[in-house]
């Protein structure tokens, strides 16, 4: 069911959610100072493609670099992020086949928000 879920996910609204972590991943890695967010940008971009058998839980040693890190993520990159799981995450809900996905898309809101200290592990 996971692998229907993903594969459905990724033809809906996954490719262009991982475009859009893309994006911000490579102008995050044009400055030097925040190459550490275009690299967490593109953690979450293959957690976009394929997020159905995998979730996020908070590293143990995430300190208050990470705490910082998100405050600036959050003012230039996060919230545009949000905004398109948002929307996509509407629209998903629009239809009976497309609540599942939309679910998730509202459930990757704190990850696209808050990404810095946070690490992609399986379900199982």
């Amino acid at each position: 069911m996971r692998f229907i879920l993903n594969v459905v996910w990724l033809v809906l609204c996954g490719l262009w959610m991982a475009i859009g972590y893309v994006i911000a991943g490579i102008i995050c890695c044009l400055l030097i100072i925040t190459i550490p967010f275009g690299i967490a940008s593109f953690r979450i971009a293959g957690y976009a493609l394929w997020p159905f058998g995998r979730t996020t839980v908070e590293r143990p040693d995430a300190g208050a670099a990470s705490l910082i890190g998100n405050v600036i993520w959050v003012v230039f990159a996060g919230w545009w992020l949000a905004l398109g799981h948002i929307v996509t995450g509407i629209a998903l809900c629009c239809t009976i086949i497309g609540i599942p996905l939309g679910i998730a898309n509202f459930k990757l809101i704190p990850v696209s928000l808050m990404p810095l200290g946070r690490e992609i592990v399986p379900v199982d």
